[in-house]
């Protein structure tokens, strides 16, 4: 009997208000279905080799809003970018998870202004794991 291997790929996935990390998934419609929480859409909205895969019914599903895409759209929910190959999805190369990593480093909060949706950089949230802060002693205990 044949082993088969599962073939991953290295992408940058970013989950609406957190920065950006890379990931390893499988390159099978499934592992993307399940890193974007439903069915797949492509988009390649970028001169470089890349796509930027969202869930297809993110909005009409209430996703919580993630990044705005240029100035013509919103992707809602968690998406990921990955290289090209010839005819299929690939690895992210090292140059571009570093270029998009910092075009999507700041999540965005989304606001009606003028008849116009505005998207405002915000900071990450924090991960649980992230180390307290010392807490600066108040006037009486000095």
């Amino acid at each position: 009997m044949k082993e088969r291997k599962i073939k991953t790929m290295n992408v940058l996935l970013v989950k609406p208000q957190k920065a950006p990390h890379e990931a390893e998934i499988g390159s099978d419609l499934k592992a993307m279905q399940n890193a974007v929480g439903g069915c797949i859409q492509a988009v390649y909205p970028y001169d470089d080799p890349v796509a930027l895969v969202c869930n297809e019914e993110g909005k009409l599903n209430g996703l919580p809003l993630n990044r705005r895409l240029e100035d013509y759209d919103i992707i809602a929910g968690t998406f990921f970018i990955c290289g090209l190959s010839e005819d299929n999805f690939a690895s992210l190369p090292p140059d571009l998870m570093a270029k998009y990593k910092e075009k999507f480093a700041r999540p965005e909060q989304f606001m009606r202004l003028g008849g116009h949706i505005v998207a405002i950089p915000m900071e990450p949230e924090k991960n649980a794991q992230s180390p307290r802060q010392k807490k600066e002693p108040n006037h009486d205990e000095r």
